[in-house]
Formats: structure tokens, C-alpha cells, sequence
């Protein structure tokens, strides 16, 4: 009896579902894209193994690093929904550059991470092309970051991003929350939307046909990066302290930066709500502390400042482009209270 041999089909990498070729192509790619963000600084960038960079070259000796991760969250689901991925970056950026600014640092650069189960390019293009778009805006280089193609661990179509913020701050630059006392005022810089938190509970509320929609339209639009507006507010005006309001609201974001026998009074009507958050509270039946702790309600950023600087700084963000308004004060006691 003959026996017939069958050879198996050798096993390689992009048979596993990982094809090193179509990322290494979508690198070369993007080295444009990312030329274009701010390069002074910048000694060795995308490409090798590592990153290097000069902060000397744009922040004085004697500066403090200052470092902030985060990411987009579930407002990622909607942009694969909608399969619309033009301003998730942004939003990547953003996040990070909006910490790091509350302790009066200068963002100097920023990497990413993008995890997917199969690299889409087209996808891969316009998450990289908000990530560009961001860096300018917020003034810092992107140099360099990491792509993972992860079959088994995500769905096709499926990814998740994370970003890295580095930047510098001048010691006396730094706000000092000891120094805030009751009668200080709450200046709130106005929001674009819901920016990138509490999209878990928004998902709840919406079908995805409605995600799909004009909702979910309005949803994605991209956070506010404030880089700009608070560099030229940070020369004319102490800040006692700043609040990104992020993931908690007003109730878990304010009090981070207060002294212990300090609170803060809000009050209710002194900015213009977006109707998106009215739209969300309505359709979900969401109590009003529930949307305040889960939202930022069209305020992104908030200042505690003296009363007398109130005039100049709302004159410097409104130059800058950003809305604001008086929405409280500092007040003896703890926590927030609205009235």
C-alpha cells in the first residue's frame, strides 16, 4: 500500500492574524502626518526604538516634569458605530493635555497606543489624523507611540486607544491650593458637548440606531483642548487652581483641588446647559446629582480665582475663544453644594 504524505501549510506570523507588512506600511505612512506636529524639541522621533527630546529647548532650566495618561473610553463604540473615527484623537489628546495644564505644566510631547484585532488602515488613518490634529492644537510634538494588532484578544473592527502626555512646568507656575480661600470665584470655560466622559451610561440610553444618528452625531463631537486659552491666561492672571472636569462631574473634580476646610457653592443657572446633556437627562430618566456627577454639563475646565482677576481672565478667554462664565464661589465647609 502506497502512503501519501500531505504537508501541513506552514504557520507564520500573518497566518496567526497578525500582518507585520500592513503595519509597517501604515508607519511609513504616518511619519508626515506626525513632521507636522511641533518639532522643536525634538531629537530623535518616530521611527527607532525610542524617542529623544530637548526640553531645554522650550522650557527653562529648572522646570518640573509632569507626566498624565488617559484615554477615550466607550465614546469609541459610537465612533465604531457610526464608522467615523476622524476626531477620536482628538479626544485622546485632549484628555491628557487638560491634566497636565492644571498644574500650570507646558505639554512638550505626547505617544499613543492603538490596540485592534486587524489593523483597518482607513480606520487606523483617521484616528492618526486626530491625534496630529490635537498635538497642534495643544502646541506639543507626537513623537512616537505604539500599534498592537491583537487577533483573539479584539474583534475586527474593534480598538482601543491610550495616550501619554509629558510636559514641563516653571516651579512658581505651579498652583498653590492653600492659598484659596471663601469669597474666591468659580470661573467655568464652556464646554464642547460631553467630551469623553460617561459615554458607558449615555450607550444605556440609546439605541444604536439613535447612535447612529444625529445623536450620535452631536456625541462625538471632539473635547476642547485649552492649552492655548489657559498659557495666555496663566500670564495675566494668578490661578488659585484649576478643575478638568472629567469622569465624577462637579462632585468628585471641584474638591480635588481645595484645601480641607474649604467647599464649593454652585450656582444653579449661571451658564447655559448644551441641550445634548438635556436630551441624555430626558431620554435616560437620569436624577439631576446623577448627571452632575457623571458629566461636565458645558463646563470643561473651571479657575478659582480671586474676584478681582474675574474681569480680566473672562476678557483673555473670550480673545481665546472660550465662553465662560461666574458659576459659584469658594465657600467655608466641604464638599459642593448647588443653590
Amino acid at each position: 500500500m502506497r502512503h501519501t504524505i500531505t504537508r501541513a501549510a506552514a504557520m507564520t506570523y500573518r497566518r496567526a492574524g497578525v500582518n507585520v507588512d500592513t503595519a509597517n506600511r501604515l508607519v511609513t505612512d504616518i511619519k508626515r502626518m506626525v513632521r507636522s506636529t511641533p518639532q522643536r524639541g525634538v531629537v530623535l522621533g518616530i521611527g527607532g526604538f525610542a524617542a529623544v527630546f530637548d526640553m531645554l529647548k522650550k522650557v527653562p532650566a529648572g522646570s518640573y516634569l509632569v507626566s498624565s495618561t488617559d484615554g477615550v473610553g466607550t465614546k469609541l463604540e459610537i465612533a465604531k458605530l457610526r464608522n467615523d473615527h476622524k476626531t477620536v484623537g482628538i479626544d485622546l489628546v485632549a484628555m491628557c493635555v487638560n491634566d497636565l495644564i492644571t498644574v500650570g505644566a507646558e505639554p512638550l510631547f505626547f505617544l499613543d497606543y492603538y490596540a485592534c484585532g486587524k489593523l483597518q488602515p482607513r480606520q487606523f488613518r483617521e484616528v492618526i489624523r486626530g491625534i496630529v490634529e490635537g498635538c497642534k492644537q495643544a502646541d506639543c510634538a507626537l513623537i512616537g507611540g505604539e500599534t498592537a494588532e491583537m487577533p483573539g484578544m479584539y474583534s475586527n473592527g474593534t480598538y482601543d486607544l491610550a495616550g501619554f502626555a509629558v510636559g514641563a512646568v516653571w516651579p512658581r507656575n505651579i498652583p498653590k491650593p492653600e492659598k484659596i480661600r471663601a469669597g474666591d470665584l468659580l470661573l467655568g470655560f464652556a464646554s464642547s458637548g460631553v467630551h469623553s466622559n460617561g459615554f458607558s451610561l449615555v450607550r444605556k440610553i440609546f439605541s444604536a440606531g439613535q447612535l447612529r444618528g444625529t445623536v450620535g452625531k452631536r456625541l462625538l463631537t471632539p473635547t476642547v483642548i485649552y492649552v492655548n486659552a489657559m498659557r495666555n491666561l496663566r500670564k495675566a492672571v494668578k490661578i488659585k487652581g484649576l478643575i478638568h472636569v472629567t469622569g465624577g462631574g462637579f462632585y468628585d473634580n471641584i474638591p480635588r483641588v481645595f484645601p480641607k476646610d474649604v467647599g464649593a457653592w454652585i450656582r444653579r443657572g449661571s451658564w447655559p446647559i448644551p441641550e445634548i446633556f438635556e436630551i441624555i437627562q430626558r431620554k435616560g430618566k437620569i436624577p439631576e446629582r446623577e448627571m452632575f456627577r457623571t458629566f461636565n454639563m458645558g463646563i470643561g475646565m473651571i479657575a478659582v480665582l480671586d474676584p478681582r482677576e474675574i474681569a480680566r481672565a473672562k476678557n483673555l478667554l473670550r480673545r481665546s475663544g472660550i465662553k465662560s462664565w461666574i458659576i459659584g464661589e469658594i465657600c467655608k465647609g466641604r464638599g459642593v453644594v448647588f443653590g
